[in-house]
C-alpha cells in the first residue's frame, strides 16, 4: 500500500509540480498536432457531401479537447503542489483529472480506431470530398490523378504521421491524469491512501509538538533554577 499510495510530504509536491508541467507541455503538443491535422489535412474533408468522416471526429475534436483539458489539469496540479491544504484546489484537481483521464483514454482509443480504419481502407475516407464519381482504391491513386478540389499531396502519409504521435501523447496524458487523480484522493483523505497520508502527517505534527513542548519545558526549568539562585543570593 505504501508504494501505491505513498505521497512524500517533502518530495510529493515537487513530483506533483513536475507532473503538472509535463501535462502542460504534452497538452500543448497534442493541441498543436490536432490543429495542424485540421488546418492542413482534414478541413477539406470535414464534411464532404454532408458526411462527417470518423477519422475527423476521432483525431480532431477529441484530441484538441483533450489537449486543452490536459493544460488545465497541469495548471491545477501546479497550484495544488504550492497549496497542499486548499480544499477547493483538491476538489478541482479531483474532478478535472478524472475527466481528463477519461477523455484522454477515449482519445487514445479513437485514434487507434482511426489509424486502423485509415490503413485498412487505404485512406479512402480521407479523399471522400473528391469530385470523381468513382473514388480510387486508395488515397495514393487520388494523389496521382489529382482529381480533388483540394491539394492531396501526401495527405495519407501526413495524416498518419500526425495521428501516431498524437496517440502516444494521449496515452501519456491519461497516465499522468490518473496520477493527479490519485494524489487528489490522498490529499482529501479518501480511502486507504488518504488515511495513510494523513496518519503520517499527524505523526509528524505530533512529533513536532513533542519537540516544541520539550524545549518549552527545558526553558521553564532553567528559568526556575535561575530564579531560585537569585533568591538564595538575596
Amino acid at each position: 500500500m505504501a508504494r501505491v499510495c505513498g505521497f512524500d510530504v517533502v518530495k510529493g509536491p515537487q513530483r506533483l509540480m513536475r507532473t503538472g508541467i509535463t501535462l502542460i507541455f504534452i497538452g500543448h503538443i497534442n493541441f498543436i498536432l490536432g490543429a495542424i491535422v485540421h488546418g492542413t489535412v482534414l478541413r477539406h474533408v470535414a464534411n464532404p457531401e454532408k458526411r462527417v468522416s470518423m477519422e475527423y471526429c476521432a483525431a480532431n475534436i477529441i484530441s484538441v479537447t483533450s489537449g486543452l483539458l490536459s493544460i488545465t489539469t497541469g495548471i491545477i496540479a501546479i497550484l495544488v503542489s504550492r497549496n497542499l491544504l486548499s480544499l477547493k484546489l483538491h476538489w478541482a484537481l479531483f474532478c478535472v483529472s478524472l475527466l481528463n483521464s477519461l477523455l484522454s483514454a477515449a482519445c487514445f482509443v479513437g485514434l487507434v480506431l482511426a489509424i486502423t480504419l485509415t490503413v485498412s481502407n487505404g485512406g479512402k475516407q480521407l479523399i471522400a470530398g473528391c469530385n470523381s464519381s468513382a473514388l480510387p482504391g486508395d488515397a495514393r491513386s487520388a494523389i496521382m490523378s489529382n482529381d480533388c478540389p483540394f491539394d492531396t499531396t501526401r495527405i495519407y502519409d501526413t495524416t498518419l504521421a500526425l495521428w501516431i504521435p498524437s496517440m502516444i501523447m494521449a496515452a501519456f496524458e491519461a497516465s499522468l491524469s490518473i496520477r493527479c487523480f490519485v494524489v487528489a484522493f490522498i490529499l482529501r483523505g479518501i480511502g486507504p491512501c488518504g488515511e495513510t497520508y494523513f496518519r503520517e502527517r499527524l505523526q509528524e505534527e505530533s512529533s513536532d509538538k513533542v519537540d516544541v513542548g520539550g524545549h518549552k519545558l527545558e526553558t521553564n526549568q532553567l528559568l526556575a533554577k535561575a530564579m531560585q539562585a537569585n533568591a538564595q543570593d538575596v
